[in-house]
């Protein structure tokens, strides 16, 4: 984030990655989606984005690329930003992304060291996006099977976002959760804020096939890496079961904003997501006093 003037902040990003589904326009319009997250996750709009651009010209066509730049394009325009250009090189395998550039007042910025004890969990979208898009490339799933996990990825946080700012400064930090999984990008707001966190595993709203793929070992590298990585600041109720733990750590793409808001605007906030026709609104869990970062799962 960068202030230009009293009431002006520019926050900037970027994000891009190899593809997660098979078609090329719904593989651009999730990486632009995603691009656009943490933009939304601090509170601020989208202004315009330059486009990245990894490209095996010699074995893909580039009508393919058309594709996924068009699809890049068109979540754009629902964002209300500007494509201004950008830049491709020739690369051994497909990747695509975008540097997102948004605006917010300073005084509305949102970031992840603001959580207070007692604050409440907020999840816009159920997860599970990295053990289906797995079990996709294990053909352990078909592309109807992961429709689901698609429409939730294709999905802006834009609702999400105005939704936090229709709560009157309810919203104390929020994350979009992404490559670290709901549990990591929850650790890194817990440690940043220097609060812990109870979740209710039962309450986490989780994709279609999801919790079956997990069972028959659909995992991503990135969802494994994840939870050896937070193992000791984790502690799982006995009764949580495994396929129900690997999820809470699944690496997830595009995934939903992590809201942490004063539990007397819990309501408010959750409403605004219904009104705005967010994938899910569902309060997951609460913030509490312990080591920073810790996180018990019941």
């Amino acid at each position: 984030m960068y202030q230009l003037t009293p009431d002006r902040a520019i926050v900037a990003t970027v994000d891009f990655f190899t593809p997660v589904v098979d078609d090329a326009y719904d593989f651009g319009r999730i990486a632009a989606a995603n691009a656009f997250s943490d933009v939304y996750a601090m509170g601020a709009t989208p202004l315009l984005a330059l486009n990245l651009v990894g490209w095996p010209r010699d074995t893909l066509p580039y009508e393919l690329l058309g594709d996924v730049l068009r699809g890049g394009a068109d979540i754009a325009k629902a964002a209300g930003a500007f494509v201004l250009g950008g830049h491709s090189v020739d690369d051994p395998e497909p990747k695509y992304g975008m540097v997102a550039i948004g605006e917010v007042h300073p005084n509305r910025i949102v970031t992840l060291a603001r959580a207070r004890p007692g604050d409440a969990l907020v999840l816009t979208k159920p997860i599970g996006t990295g053990v289906l898009t797995t079990a996709l490339k294990r053909d352990l799933a078909t592309a109807a099977e992961i429709a689901p996990a698609v429409a939730a990825m294709t999905t802006l946080n834009a609702g999400a976002a105005r939704a936090m700012r229709a709560t009157g400064g309810g919203v104390h930090a929020a994350t979009d959760v992404t490559g670290f999984g709901l549990l990591g990008h929850l650790h890194n707001m817990l440690a940043a804020s220097g609060v812990a966190a109870e979740v209710d595993a039962a309450a986490v709203p989780l994709l279609p096939k999801a919790l079956e793929l997990a069972e028959r070992g659909a995992i991503p590298g990135g969802t494994k890496r994840n939870r050896e990585a937070l193992a000791p600041h984790v502690q799982f109720d006995q009764k949580v079961p495994e396929p129900l733990r690997v999820l809470l750590f699944d690496a997830q793409t595009s995934g939903g904003l992590l809201i942490a808001v004063d539990p007397d605007r819990a309501n408010t906030l959750i409403a605004a997501l219904q009104a705005e026709g967010t994938p899910t609104a569902v309060r997951i869990g609460r913030l509490s006093r312990g080591v920073a970062g810790a996180i018990a799962v019941r």
